[in-house]
């Protein structure tokens, strides 16, 4: 699936393109160049192995993980690999898509990594990448260096959209990539995704956080808020409406903070009265929300609106003032 078209479309984008050219520099035409060259690389293994080559993502976190999974699922069915329904940790590519809000989320990873590092043993051929939030501290992509070698990728949040040049990295060298952003102001639209459900799906609106709750390290690792321009956000919906679903789910760090930064000016409750109005959703969901950041307008908008769930997830952390002002939550 595509924000803006359709899978004919983009296969004559692909068609066009000459891979014994230099790669383009602009986005998304870069990374259509790289799915195209990931495309006959995996064809080649595929052939030299004689079977199909299949992969797994794995995800760990919320929901934004689990949408990037999707992004990751999209480039690796699209460039060739099958994707079985359930997860494997013994396919040709495995990916951990990680998350470090809690330190436990980090000792997990690393458990599961040293039973990959067998299976490696058994199949020289697989490859093994991870990404996502906890690949953002530079103390664990250290630790990965030097104690788990056998890692081929490591990418971060920032960059999730170049995987596929940094698949072909991988695919054409034998020495561990790494390739981590410590923040970036750059959207990458109209990239493949492979959706989990028929019905719903989730919608990334904004990337990052501008809050510095004491306590939080997402900031760190998701970077600074960047929005996504509203004709994008509501292209992509229409997209997945016209495939079935009936459902979505707005996704940001902070979604109440939408809007800010943009040339044009919107706010979240005006993003929301404009997706209301496309023929055939019938659900809007939405998270995260920062009190501090909940207006009246969405309070109407909510109130009026005959598709926005009656749910609103709005974390307080605390009736203290006291604790509140030590966890910065203004």
């Amino acid at each position: 699936m595509f924000n803006t078209m359709n899978e004919n479309e983009f296969e004559k984008i692909l068609s066009e393109i000459e891979t014994e050219q230099p790669a383009p520099a602009s986005e998304p035409m870069r990374q259509y160049y790289f799915i195209k060259r990931a495309r006959q690389l995996v064809k080649e293994k595929s052939e030299e192995l004689g079977r199909p080559l299949c992969a797994g993502v794995i995800t760990f976190g919320c929901q934004m993980n689990a949408r990037d999974s999707e992004k990751l699922k999209g480039i690796l069915k699209t460039v060739g690999y099958e994707i079985p329904e359930k997860e494997s940790e013994e396919a040709d590519f495995v990916i951990y898509n990680t998350c470090t809000v809690r330190e436990n989320a980090n000792l997990k990873v690393y458990g599961r990594l040293g039973y990959l590092g067998g299976i490696k043993k058994k199949n020289p051929h697989m490859r093994i990448a991870l990404c996502g939030c906890m690949m953002q501290e530079p103390e664990v992509v250290a630790k990965l260096q030097k104690s788990y070698r056998f890692v081929n990728l490591i990418f971060g949040t920032h960059n999730i959209y170049k995987f596929a040049e940094l698949l072909v990295s991988s695919l054409e060298n034998e020495r561990m990539i790494i390739d981590i952003w410590k923040d970036t102001d750059k959207i990458v639209e109209d990239l493949p995704a492979k959706r989990a459900y028929s019905f719903k799906s989730g919608v990334n609106i904004m990337f990052g956080c501008n809050n510095f709750c004491s306590y939080c390290i997402v900031p760190y690792v998701r970077g600074r808020e960047r929005s996504r321009r509203p004709a994008d956000i509501l292209r992509e919906i229409r997209q997945l409406v016209a495939d079935g679903v009936v459902e979505i789910m707005l996704l940001g760090q902070n979604v109440n903070s939408y809007g800010k930064g943009l040339e044009e000016e919107i706010t979240f409750a005006r993003l929301l009265q404009e997706i209301e109005k496309i023929d055939g959703l019938e659900r809007i969901r939405f998270m995260t929300s920062h009190p501090k950041d909940l207006s009246d307008e969405l309070i109407q908008v909510m109130k009026h609106s005959k598709k926005i769930c009656r749910h609103l997830h709005l974390p307080l952390q605390s009736g203290s003032s006291r604790l509140l002002k030590i966890m910065n939550r203004k």
